[in-house]
């Protein structure tokens, strides 16, 4: 049997950080449910840190894993706000 071979292009990724909001927002979840999912283990494409002496955490999540997760293209905070406000439309220049 002859073996397949499938090539994906993989998006460009700004580097940033997804927020939690964003993710939650793309998941159709509670911020809540993101963060604890991430310190859980049970989300892959993020990790939360707690710094010595504190009680809150910090969270990073991989533009790439959340992607391959979800299917998501984070572009950054910018094209995000973009986005949002409707600004960024198919076959328009940003100015």
């Amino acid at each position: 049997m002859e073996e397949k071979k499938v090539y994906v292009e993989i998006p460009e990724f700004t580097g940033e950080n997804v927020p939690v909001a964003v993710a939650a927002r793309v998941m159709k979840k509670d911020p809540q449910f993101v963060r604890q999912g991430i310190i859980q283990g049970l989300l892959k494409f993020g990790v939360a840190f707690k710094k010595d002496g504190s009680s809150t955490y910090d969270y990073y999540i991989s533009p790439m894993k959340f992607w391959q997760e979800t299917g998501y293209i984070y572009k950054g905070e910018r094209a995000e706000q973009e986005d949002q406000h409707g600004r960024a439309k198919k076959g328009c220049k940003r100015t």
